[in-house]
């Protein structure tokens, strides 16, 4: 069976085989229609050719078959015949046989509508054959490269912080027509691409019925209804796919004309939209279920880090590019995006929690702060310090940004002495925590205004009025690099 992922061989049209100077071939009869297209060459000296044909093929013939004194009614016969077979079109070879070509056969093709293409003596029929298939062949590296694009853009747009919409018109566009996700209660959930007209709509609606289970518990056996239908009304061509998730979503496109990797694209963006409208199983949701219950129950963390698939873990903070608050659709796409269904949406922030062995790539439409790899114990510091990654890839306008894992020299000094100076060090301004929000931004990024500001969503004069509270407070000179780094180390120990 053909992959249905790979779209078909696409056909050639015939004006692109008479346009090929070396063959050539000169259009005597038929109509000049830049619409016929031919799927492949066969040669044949049957009087009868209509049992080897299957439709769609150049049939090239140097009139062998035809007797000597053949009339008009057995070129009829002969071309009724390949018409009826679905012959595109007919290629007489002039010489050996025949110096001409016969006058009753360009009549004969003329009244049946059939192309007729005179193939000079220099051009062998080998050489026509080879001909279309290196235009076939260089078809369908095109239509591959269209459809690999599709897939990519398709697969960029699922990760969007608006993913749904972004699918849709992504497929719209691909597709030059109107891409709808109906809901399982029949409505118009989202669309993108060009409005067809009322009756195209209303049958693009239908179409959808045809498709979306339906019964008692909402759905029917698998092989009760189709996984996709297709109609062309008013010249539109309809389609109808159900989405996999067993919801009742459906998937509907309305496009002027079908290209071979149409169906393709389609089916890609069916999947996407699929895990994006269904719930997300991905890995053992009974282990994480019984995860959750643990610590519900007050086990601790290193005990049920192994239920969720690892050892040690990193953080990863995302926030949508633009002012657009993240939703549980746009959080499940960005997991999915870095491998994890681990997703929490807290505010503007989407939080995602990664095993070790995945590395986290940047995400288009998203801004990734990264912690570095911990052990459950220590997934409170990671998440500060992917939060931390994060205000400074925002500040400096950098996807991703993340947290250094080489060795400190915080590690060199006691836990419990370190703490405790940091405590001491900071207590003047701990009861403020934008104080020392703020502070601990403004050092990361080397004590700059208006990146500071960009960070944490304030004006720079708000930022510059508490870092001077900070100096005051602390009765120290926030200009001295001895003093910024004793003040780091102390920061990066709350």
């Amino acid at each position: 069976m053909p992959d249905p992922t790979v779209p078909p061989t696409p056909p050639v049209p015939l004006d692109a085989l008479l346009a090929r100077a070396d063959l050539g071939l000169r259009r005597i009869a038929g109509p000049a229609d830049p619409a016929v297209v031919v799927h492949w060459a066969h040669t044949s000296e049957m009087a009868d050719p209509y049992p080897y044909l299957l439709g769609g093929e150049l049939l090239l013939s140097a009139g062998v078959h035809i007797p000597d004194g053949a009339g008009a009614g057995y070129f009829d016969a002969y071309v009724s015949r390949i018409v009826a077979a679905g012959g595109a079109a007919l290629g007489f070879g002039v010489a050996p046989v025949h110096d001409t070509v016969p006058g009753a056969l360009v009549e004969a093709c003329e009244m049946h509508g059939l192309p007729l293409l005179e193939v000079p003596p220099r051009t062998t029929f080998s050489a026509v054959a080879r001909a279309l298939w290196q235009l076939m062949a260089q078809a369908r590296t095109a239509e591959l490269r269209r459809v690999t694009e599709a897939q990519q853009s398709l697969a960029t747009a699922a990760a969007r912080p608006d993913p749904v919409p972004a699918v849709l018109q992504q497929l719209a566009r691909r597709l030059g027509g109107r891409a709808v996700l109906y809901g399982p209660e029949g409505t118009e959930i989202a669309g993108a691409g060009p409005e067809p007209g009322e009756e195209v709509r209303t049958a693009l609606a239908k179409l959808a019925e045809v498709v979306r289970p339906s019964g008692p518990s909402g759905q029917e056996p698998s092989d009760a209804r189709p996984s996709s239908a297709s109609d062309t009304v008013a010249g539109v061509r309809l389609v109808a796919h159900a989405l996999g998730n067993g919801e009742g979503f459906v998937l509907g496109t309305a496009a002027p004309q079908r290209d071979a990797g149409d169906h393709t694209i389609a089916s890609v963006a069916a999947v996407l939209l699929s895990l994006l409208t269904g719930e997300r199983h991905g890995g053992s949701g009974a282990d994480r279920s019984s995860a959750l219950v643990r610590l519900l129950l007050g086990a601790a963390p290193a005990e049920v880090a192994p239920l969720l698939g690892g050892d040690r873990w990193r953080v990863v903070r995302g926030r949508p590019d633009g002012r657009t608050a993240p939703d549980p659709v746009a959080a499940s796409a960005l997991g999915a995006a870095l491998g994890s269904s681990l997703v929490d949406v807290a505010g503007e922030v989407v939080r995602v929690l990664v095993p070790d062995g995945r590395t986290a790539e940047r995400v288009p439409g998203w801004t990734l702060g990264v912690s570095a790899a911990a052990a459950p114990r220590d997934w409170p510091a990671a998440d500060a310090q992917a939060s931390r990654a994060l205000a400074r890839a925002r500040a400096t306008r950098t996807p991703l940004l993340r947290h250094g894992d080489r060795p400190a020299l915080t590690d060199l000094v006691p836990p419990h002495d370190a703490d405790a100076h940091a405590r001491a060090l900071l207590a003047p301004i701990e009861r403020s925590p934008a104080l020392v929000d703020t502070l601990r931004t403004w050092l990361s990024l080397h004590g700059s205004w208006d990146r500071t500001a960009v960070a944490l969503d304030v004006h720079r004069n708000t930022v510059r009025q508490r870092i001077a509270r900070c100096a005051a407070l602390l009765d120290t000179d926030l200009d001295d690099p001895d003093v910024r780094m004793e003040l780091w180390f102390a920061l990066r120990r709350t």
